[in-house]
């Protein structure tokens, strides 16, 4: 059906909120991070928009809490180093660990090392990327680790350039995606939320790589829906792999991918004069005031989770506004669970202190508040 007219496509609309700035290109840490809170349309919207949020939160006044210390870049960039000496020596050892690879070395092909200036690289990159992956599907014994390949992912009408650390070679009729990481596993366990993080990332990869292998005729399913995890071991710097399931994350990645190909819906319904434009003059004076960013910003609905804080740039603006509104999700999904029909935990404290009558669809919520504050008050009379 043909758009009425001067109504503008739903890719003209974000381009338009951004405004002349280049769209931010997404990685595979920014589109894992779509799956940690898929109800929130303001964060669709900013992405699939490819507006910059760390320098939206600057213009807000919450200056970058994000960037990570040079130690610890340092540190992971050592770390893959290592992983990576002596042609893969040290994976090539995991995954005979891991998968009983029955091979001593391996071929590698560095795909990082291309001519071509910085715009035409990633192209460059990725068509090495697919000559080489033919190759490999071709000829089952070739025995090649692709080092840094590079991946294309469309994302709401985007080109995405992803880059895992490494695929293996063909083990087991299986091909899988290798994701290095800096954190230490102690005793063969790291921190849950760190490897959460990195298997969403890895199902990022996988899911590209499968339709790379899809759109060059062969079957998608070559790609394991595992992924290794190589991490420093206790507390020294030697490797430690460990295999991990995806299966979960990539039905989350792939439904939170084909949902900011509708995040042109909510955009179209903003205000006529909605915009994110963060360009500056010459003199570096911005374009468009605060208070309308502030407006649009606030026209999108948006849902507000603790975990937030981890992965989204814009989040503290979003948490005070939860805090002002009230809202349980403030205070995690647990208290959100725990007050169904209350939206607002004044009016839940109010109801529990039988300050005010509850409606009739808030009755059972508000009776099992009433009693657990009895119950409080019985056993823990000081905090009363």
């Amino acid at each position: 059906m043909p758009l009425p007219p001067n109504r503008p496509s739903a890719g003209n609309r974000l381009a338009g909120l951004r405004g002349p700035s280049e769209p931010q290109p997404y990685n595979a840490r920014k589109i894992a991070a779509l799956t940690a809170n898929p109800g929130c349309s303001r964060r669709a919207v900013l992405d699939a928009a490819g507006i910059d949020k760390a320098k939206l939160a600057r213009r807000l006044g919450y200056p970058d809490a994000y960037a990570q210390s040079p130690f610890a870049l340092t540190r992971a960039h050592a770390f893959a180093q290592l992983v990576k000496a002596n042609g893969y020596a040290e994976l090539i050892t995991l995954l005979r660990a891991e998968l009983d690879a029955p091979v001593e070395e391996a071929r590698v092909a560095d795909l990082t090392d291309v001519e071509g200036d910085q715009d035409t690289a990633p192209g460059i990159r990725a068509r090495q990327t697919r000559t080489l992956l033919r190759s490999l599907i071709v000829e089952k014994d070739s025995r090649v680790i692709l080092d840094h390949p590079l991946l294309t992912l469309d994302i709401g009408g985007q080109t995405a350039y992803l880059e895992p650390d490494a695929l293996t070679h063909r083990v087991g009729d299986r091909f899988h995606i290798v994701v290095i990481k800096s954190f230490s596993a102690i005793d063969g366990q790291a921190d849950p939320r760190k490897v959460a993080e990195a298997a969403k990332e890895a199902a990022v990869y996988v899911l590209a790589l499968r339709r790379m292998f899809a759109a060059l005729g062969a079957a998608p399913e070559q790609v394991a829906d595992r992924f290794l995890l190589v991490c420093p071991k206790d507390f020294g710097n030697r490797p430690y792999g460990r295999l991990i399931d995806l299966r979960q994350q990539l039905d989350a990645v792939t439904y939170q991918i084909d949902r900011l190909g509708r995040a042109g819906e909510h955009a179209a319904a903003l205000p006529a004069d909605a915009t994110f434009d963060l360009s500056t003059d010459d003199d570096q004076r911005p374009h468009v005031p605060t208070d309308r960013l502030t407006r649009t910003l606030t026209s999108l609905d948006y849902l507000y989770r603790p975990t937030c804080l981890h992965f989204c740039e814009i989040s503290r603006h979003c948490r005070d506004a939860a805090f002002a509104a009230g809202q349980p999700e403030r205070l995690g999904t647990s208290v959100r669970d725990d007050l169904p029909g209350l939206d607002n935990t004044t009016t839940a404290l109010r109801a529990a202190d039988s300050l005010a009558e509850p409606a009739a669809d808030q009755r059972e919520v508000v009776e099992r508040l009433r009693a657990a504050a009895q119950l409080r008050a019985r056993h823990l009379p000081e905090a009363s």
